[in-house]
């Protein structure tokens, strides 16, 4: 049998108010989040949408993280798009390698049991 362990996540962000200082810019909030700064813009990797409760919804992979990421918060077809209120925390782990990606992702939605993937699903 092959052992998989998922990477530690390298970025954690969750929905927050800014509480800006004198001179600090308004940030537009995406559904409650300001952080998308965080996650990176060039790198690819795996990320995970949990709700409060820590109950993972979503599991997702791209070559660049941030702009995927905030593409399911915008897009008409994501799988998540009538649940994007749900999302309290978002995963990022850096993966350049797109096989390794791929191995995780899959498995991630089937270990972890996502809520919302509906393709790579075996559990079911």
């Amino acid at each position: 049998m092959i052992k998989i362990n998922l990477p530690a996540p390298d970025v954690t962000i969750t929905e927050r108010q800014q509480s800006p200082s004198e001179n600090e810019p308004a940030i537009k909030a995406i559904y409650g989040f300001i952080d998308f700064h965080q996650i990176p813009r060039d790198k690819g990797g795996i990320f995970m949408f949990y709700n409060i409760h820590d109950e993972l919804l979503f599991v997702g992979k791209a070559r660049k993280l941030r702009q995927r990421i905030k593409k399911h918060f915008e897009d008409t077809v994501s799988p998540v798009k009538n649940h994007r209120d749900e999302v309290y925390k978002i995963q990022v782990c850096v993966v350049n390698d797109p096989i390794e990606r791929d191995i995780y992702e899959t498995y991630a939605i089937n270990t972890l049991q996502s809520k919302y993937n509906i393709e790579k699903v075996f559990y079911k």
